[in-house]
């Protein structure tokens, strides 16, 4: 009988412990279940954690692949490594800009920061990104904009402290149901509540005391108006944004008219009453795609966080609390080198950039002036400056705004990519390098509320895979000799990278893979080793301690910033870059299901997506859709093309009053809904609008219609 092996969750970003248990024989995993031992859930799990690394659907790559006379066909090992290292090599002949690398929050931070060391390190790469800008990047950009430095304050201590939940533009009973749990079981208290905010009577609504329903979009009017009560109704604590903030006076004198932004946001001033009340008692208020995801992601996550600052929501038991979607977001933001250096060391900074080049022995000539363009920057460029990509553990082809266009720029790159499924970018790769995935690595994983821990291999890889590591070291080995230590092991890595991080804001440098073994898990900052990092920026009592104590309590704050103060935003709502219109008379929206993941590559399904709209809009098109759906009835299914200016997709239409009238519900999880979406971006943190575009509904045509009633026979 083989070995019960305490592990890591790599599903989302909770960062739950499993247990893994290999088969007597063969690969993969017999047994998946959480880990009673782990700090982080002390044995919960969700269902889908444990079946999707257990038992994934998709196609796994089981060897090394090239492409002949347009197929990809098998070859060896050597023959795959060397032709993508003449690919990449030939690209790079033309300058450093020659070869863009997409990394991904699904690889562990050992990888992660291999990766980001060859792209800058080794190939001097301006094109450089991670798929955690599509998720998060508006969040870290209004942390780096309040507090200097990226990361949400609170941690999961502070959700039983809490008496208001507030879940704005998320659904973590959907994406973080062990998290949700915890959320769930803090607002059943007697003093406590749960508010969710959102468009759409999601999950999370469900399970609600009161449900804001603004319109797509509006989030920013709507966070501006319930400051501007708090501040009309006496709520500011005065004394916090006295002592530990700038910037109140002018964001104050910037609101608008309550009522008026109130009307702009679809919402009743009673719900901006109900909002701003609630934040008069210790609040958590949580965020997700629902705000970062949009041109003025970053403007509206500030303004969440301008709401925490007003209400003096920055101690133990409240404060903004940003939802991280991948596994790994959260260790690929401190350590890969993407939008800042190890440590969240600034990207421009000279002395850090001499620091990273003296430890990688390479000259600081070589960096990149500025962190890129963001993945649909890195888009825009193939075919331009870039002639080859890199891609690793990520599917932009399905994955990124407007696909069509990105799966007609990689057709005319040279493409390398690393991943363990059969994904749709895998189709037009020159070369495929298959890769471990969970179960199957060594390393460590940063969850949302910073805790690191490891991540175990339970079961060996068949002989025509290799893990991320080996395969960013066999690449190097041929492009930049030297760079690394040879082979790459996950501690020596992991010892390089905490190294690198001492003394800087996200320090990591008191962990190391025997504290892991004996603690399980530790929370950053933890600069000693013997220090765990708690909630950030705050020193004085914790929740317990301050509750019905004196109003005198021995409290302060410091903070990054060049004030060493929080401070206040005044960003300006962009419009959105794709009103309605009569031809587009609808409002597309994507998000999460429970039952699926990422892109798909795990929960597989051939059907085409669901797209669910409201009674009223079904209702509007009955009479087109009778007649053309019927022979590709299964039961009472109607079938429509939802159709954008950039494509048109094929979707089963579900009647679905949960979704309000004039909106489209899509799922992120089917590979053809980012035909669709739009490549515009939040012109700071290079986030995609992927929330909203405009859509209209047709009748689905006859070789639809076919194909569906052949689908179903």
């Amino acid at each position: 009988m083989t070995d019960l092996v305490p592990t890591t969750c790599m599903r989302c970003a909770v960062g739950c412990g499993h247990v893994q248990q290999a088969p007597d024989r063969g690969y993969g995993l017999d047994t998946v279940r959480g880990d009673a031992g782990h700090p982080v859930n002390q044995g919960l799990a969700c269902q889908r954690g444990v079946s999707e690394t257990a038992n994934p659907d998709g196609e796994w790559l089981t060897r090394p692949l090239v492409r002949e006379d347009g197929d990809l066909v098998p070859t060896t090992w050597e023959s795959a490594v060397e032709r993508a290292a003449e690919g990449l090599e030939a690209a790079l002949e033309g300058g450093d800009d020659g070869v863009a690398v997409l990394g991904s929050g699904q690889q562990t931070n050992e990888a992660a920061y291999a990766l980001g060391k060859l792209a800058r390190g080794g190939f001097g790469a301006p094109y450089y990104d991670a798929n955690t800008t599509l998720c998060m990047a508006s969040a870290v950009t209004a942390y780096y904009d309040a507090f200097g430095s990226d990361a949400p304050p609170p941690t999961y201590d502070d959700i039983p402290e809490a008496e208001s939940h507030v879940v704005w533009g998320a659904n973590p009973a959907a994406a973080h149901p062990v998290m949700f749990r915890w959320i769930r079981q803090s607002a059943d208290a007697d003093d406590s509540e749960l508010i969710v905010v959102d468009p759409v009577h999601s999950e999370t609504a469900e399970a609600a005391d009161h449900h804001v329903p603004l319109e797509p979009g509006a989030d920013l009017a709507l966070a501006r108006a319930v400051l501007s009560r708090v501040v009309e109704t006496g709520r500011v604590d005065r004394e916090f944004v006295d002592e530990a903030t700038v910037g109140f006076e002018a964001c104050s004198d910037e609101l608008p008219d309550a009522a008026e932004a109130a009307e702009m946001a679809g919402v009743s001033l009673a719900d901006v009453d109900k909002l701003a009340e609630a934040l008069s008692d210790p609040t958590l208020l949580y965020w997700g795609m629902g705000i970062n995801q949009s041109v003025n992601g970053t403007a509206a996550a500030g303004a969440l966080i301008d709401l925490c600052l007003a209400t003096g929501n920055l101690r133990p038991g409240s404060g903004p609390f940003s939802l991280t979607g991948q596994a790994n977001s959260m260790g690929t933001r401190v350590c890969s080198s993407k939008g800042s250096w190890p440590g969240h060391r600034p990207f421009g900074d000279p002395a850090h950039r001499r620091e990273v080049a003296e430890t990688w022995d390479v000259p600081v000539s070589r960096f990149p002036d500025d962190p890129g363009p963001g993945p649909v920057g890195i888009v825009d460029a193939v075919g331009d400056d870039v002639e080859a990509v890199y891609a690793v553990a990520t599917n932009p082809v399905a994955g990124m705004p407007d696909a069509t266009r990105v799966r007609e720029t990689f057709e005319d790159a040279f493409l390398v990519v690393q991943d363990a499924f059969r994904s749709e970018t895998v189709e037009y790769a020159d070369v495929v390098l298959p890769a471990a995935t969970w179960g199957e690595s060594e390393g460590t994983t940063t969850n949302m509320e910073r805790t690191v821990s490891r991540v175990r291999a339970a079961t060996e890889t068949p002989p025509g895979v290799k893990t991320d590591l080996e395969l960013i070291g066999l690449l190097a080995d041929r492009l930049v000799p030297d760079l690394f230590d040879d082979p790459l092991e996950p501690a020596s890595v992991f010892a390089e990278f905490v190294g690198l991080t001492e003394g800087t804001p996200a320090d990591l440098s008191g962990i190391s893979y025997d504290r892991l073994e004996e603690e399980t898990a530790v929370r950053w900052p933890a600069p000693e080793p013997d220090v765990s990092g708690g909630y950030r920026y705050y020193e004085g009592p914790d929740a317990d301690e301050r509750d019905g104590a004196a109003d005198d309590l021995d409290e302060s704050w410091s903070f990054y910033t060049p004030s060493g103060r929080a401070e206040f935003s005044t960003g300006e709502a962009r419009p959105l870059p794709e009103p309605t219109d009569e031809s587009y008379p609808f409002t597309l929206t994507t998000a999460r299901r429970p039952d699926a993941y990422n892109t798909g590559v795990r929960t597989r399904e051939d059907e085409p997506p669901t797209a669910r709209v409201s009674p009223a809009t079904a209702a509007a098109f009955a009479d087109e859709f009778e007649s053309r759906v019927e022979t590709a009835d299964e039961g009472d299914e109607r079938y429509a093309r939802v159709v954008s200016r950039r494509s048109s997709v094929m979707a089963r239409v579900e009647v679905d009053e949960a979704i309000p009238d004039g909106v489209v519900w899509l799922s992120i999880h089917h590979p053809a809904v980012n035909d669709l979406t739009l490549p515009a971006v939040d012109p700071r943190s290079n986030e995609p609008n992927f929330k909203q575009c405009a859509v209209r509904l047709e009748p689905p045509r006859d070789r639809d219609v076919a194909a569906v009633a052949e689908a179903s026979a």
